[in-house]
């Protein structure tokens, strides 16, 4: 039912699942006596699906493609959008290992929710939209190692252990990238189209697999999740997807409904007005990022606005990187927090997306492309003198 009046008014249904879990969590309206761990198992489920999907719809050599092209706007994605976050929290009093969970929080922008508000404004074809696009695969791509670093460092490893673990990331993604770029037609081979129910089982078995692999050896099993997508191509990677869509809409749901659940929305007031004013600063950042990364190619001051006001929303990743925070025990205040601030980024940042078609803010960019007169002077008149 949430689900679908979300889409009735053109919202993600991300935040009506985040309250669907507060009001029926810990300290909820109506707190349920259901199975936790089921849930719990589910919302893992839910994860890995979701990164194995968003791997399904990048191709090895797209990846790499976009990451020579992209990497200057990345860089200053990164530098924009998690410093503020993780200065955030040392304003806070936090310690070291929160500000870089805040700062992963704040980074990355949700490319399921960005994806389905580019289909519903009809900007899928626009000329910016490749350079809004480039910018989420670098921040998927920069999660690959973000998140083996952060949760070796929640698991009590330390820097150097993040460093170990983000070392063994950096090779792993190497490594699959090039298997992926040479031989993934081979390996996409092994895997039948024709029988539907052989290939469900096959990459979904595989897909776990390597999750638990990944887990097991501290590298995430988010993380092994997206490589396990990168590495398929083809028909396989296309049926995949059809087939795989019901089930990550299915388990992803569980996966909000079950932070909510985790969150107790009685610690949420007090975090209200910092999240507030952190969403205001970081939904800037995105702008000024989207702006400038569609300016350094040349595209034009209504495309810059689009790109800018396009990726303000934060989603799925922010959840995930607060669930093992949540997890880990750091910060009491940082799961409500971050659910606050998802909340109001994913809730107004599709809103806001719609105001370069609104014919004022037309007229407001007309006016600032339009080209200055020339200053006019008058010749004094001839005295006769």
């Amino acid at each position: 039912m949430l689900g679908r009046l979300g889409r009735r008014f053109g919202l993600s249904p991300i935040p009506l699942y985040l309250l669907a879990g507060l009001a029926f969590g810990h300290g909820g309206l109506i707190p349920l006596s259901a199975s936790e761990e089921f849930i719990e198992v589910g919302s893992e489920i839910g994860v890995i699906l979701l990164l194995v999907m968003l791997g399904l719809e990048y191709s090895a050599s797209e990846l790499v493609g976009n990451l020579r092209a992209a990497a200057p706007a990345g860089v200053l994605d990164a530098v924009l959008n998690a410093l503020p976050g993780a200065a955030f929290a040392l304003m806070l009093g936090w310690d070291w290992v929160a500000a870089l969970v805040l700062a992963g929080i704040t980074w990355v922008s949700s490319s399921g929710v960005i994806a389905k508000v580019l289909a519903d404004l009809g900007r899928l074809g626009n000329r910016e939209t490749p350079v809004i696009l480039s910018v989420l695969v670098i921040e998927d791509l920069a999660m690959a190692f973000y998140l083996p670093l952060i949760t070796a460092v929640l698991a009590g490893a330390g820097l150097l252990g993040g460093a170990k673990a983000l070392a063994v990331a950096v090779l792993t993604v190497l490594a699959v990238l090039v298997v992926a770029i040479r031989f993934g037609r081979q390996i996409s081979n092994f895997m039948s189209v024709k029988d539907p129910e052989a290939l469900l089982l096959s990459v979904l078995g595989l897909t776990l697999f390597v999750a638990g692999v990944a887990a097991g050896l501290q590298v995430s099993a988010a993380v092994g999740a997206f490589l396990v997508g990168i590495a398929l191509s083809g028909p396989v990677a296309h049926h995949a997807t059809e087939m795989l869509s019901p089930l990550r809409d299915l388990f992803s749901a569980i996966f909000f409904v079950f932070f909510g659940l985790a969150t107790d929305p009685r610690d949420m007031p007090p975090v209200l007005l910092p999240a507030l004013g952190l969403a205001v600063v970081t939904m800037a950042t995105k702008v000024l990022t989207g702006y400038f990364a569609a300016k350094r190619i040349g595209i034009a001051l209504p495309g810059r606005w689009r790109a800018g006001l396009g990726l303000m929303p934060r989603g799925e990743f922010s959840i995930v990187i607060a669930g093992l925070a949540l997890a880990a025990g750091v910060e009491p205040e940082l799961a409500p927090l971050a659910t606050a601030y998802v909340l109001i980024t994913v809730v107004t940042g599709p809103m806001l997306a719609r105001l370069p078609d609104y014919q004022w803010f037309k007229n407001y960019v007309r006016r600032r492309t339009a080209p200055k007169a020339a200053p006019h002077f008058e010749l004094p008149t001839s005295t006769g003198k």
